[in-house]
């Protein structure tokens, strides 16, 4: 830092006015003297507090820079805190996730295990109740009236043990049916031989059914179908009530109907919307005053039809027909064509004998 100096002493030759040489050369000599070392001391003083300040202002920004190091030490150190608390939570996390990940192994493990046995409980189940299927469904289509099966008819067991003491009654035309109630027996003296059912096929109708049989569907266009169409299913289901009838056979042929008897006890009960569709008294289908003891349901609508025992039979032999041959076209037959063909000539009798009024009650 440089400052101006002033001269103080002014030069002696201008105050005294102009005074001889030799004392003036003197005065001048001393006088610039002085001067050197007051210059001197003075810049020594400057450059002193020069120095000073300078000092001072480094020492200043010395401290700043200090504490500006501090603050950022102590910056680093949160964040190194934050850092190492974020790391920490980060493993606790990581650690919960892994666990619960291995607990939902372990309950899926379990839940599949026990899946696992109830699949194969279920399966064994099933097994079992298709073989008891198989083994019911032998029996009844292996049961003819011509030769029925005497573990679903164990009463003919206990008549056959019994033969030497009972008549033997004579078989109807139909093989199916005995003599009407109420009509005297032939005393035990005028035993008849009992007379044997014999049987020819009809070549047109086996040919008929071997066609079908290549392809079996329950689409009336084939040849054997649309003759049992027109000659058994429409007479069977052909009752006074039209429209109905048609919705009864509808409803046999998609496997939707349901027959379900009628407790006598609530009879006496029935709503006015179930009167409409007949009653217990008369038949919705032929509209005559019988005794219903079983109403149908088509498909899901909810109206009731009250049915009388002999609309019930015809409807019955119907499905039975269509069961059979539901059955053959899922394979379950397990009989050569032969026996089929006799079957359904079977069911085909059936319906026309329901259809001409023959039909079986229960006793008692």
């Amino acid at each position: 830092m440089l400052c101006r100096l002033v001269d103080l002493d002014p030069e002696p030759a201008r105050l005294e006015g102009g005074g001889g040489g030799g004392q003036a050369g003197s005065t001048s000599g001393r006088g610039h003297g002085e001067l050197s070392r007051l210059r001197s001391s003075s810049l020594e003083i400057k450059e002193k507090e020069i120095r000073e300040k300078g000092s001072e202002i480094l020492r200043e920004q010395l401290d700043a820079a200090k504490k500006e190091l501090k603050l950022k030490d102590k910056e680093c150190e949160r964040l190194s805190q934050v850092r190492n608390q974020l790391e920490q939570e980060l493993e606790e996390l990581t650690a919960s996730l892994f666990e619960e990940a291995h607990k939902m192994v372990r309950e899926a493990n379990v839940k599949q295990a026990a899946a696992e046995k109830q699949l194969k409980e279920a399966q064994g189940k099933i097994d079992v109740l298709q073989a008891e299927v198989t083994a019911l469904k032998t029996l009844v289509l292996t049961s003819t009236p011509s030769s029925p099966n005497r573990q679903l008819h164990p009463q003919l067991q206990a008549s056959g043990s019994r033969g030497a003491h009972k008549h033997v009654r004579n078989k109807s035309a139909s093989g199916g049916f005995s003599s009407l109630p109420g009509k005297a027996e032939p005393p035990s003296g005028s035993m008849q031989p009992a007379a044997r059912e014999d049987r020819e096929m009809d070549s047109v109708l086996f040919a008929e059914f071997l066609m079908w049989k290549e392809a079996p569907s329950l689409d009336r266009s084939s040849a054997f179908l649309s003759r049992i169409y027109r000659e058994d299913v429409g007479p069977c289901l052909s009752f006074t009530r039209s429209e109905l009838s048609q919705l009864v056979q509808s409803a046999v042929e998609n496997n939707s109907l349901t027959i379900e008897p009628v407790a006598m006890s609530a009879l006496p009960m029935v709503k006015a919307s179930a009167m409409e569709c007949g009653g217990p008294k008369k038949c919705a289908l032929s509209g005559m005053s019988r005794l219903c003891r079983h109403r149908i349901k088509l498909g899901d609508k909810g109206n009731y039809y009250y049915i009388s025992p002999s609309s019930r039979a015809r409807i019955t032999a119907v499905c039975n027909f269509f069961t059979y041959i539901r059955y053959i076209q899922q394979g379950l037959v397990r009989h050569d064509a032969e026996q089929m063909f006799w079957e359904i000539m079977r069911l085909r009798r059936e319906m026309n004998l329901s259809k001409l009024g023959f039909y079986l009650t229960e006793q008692g």
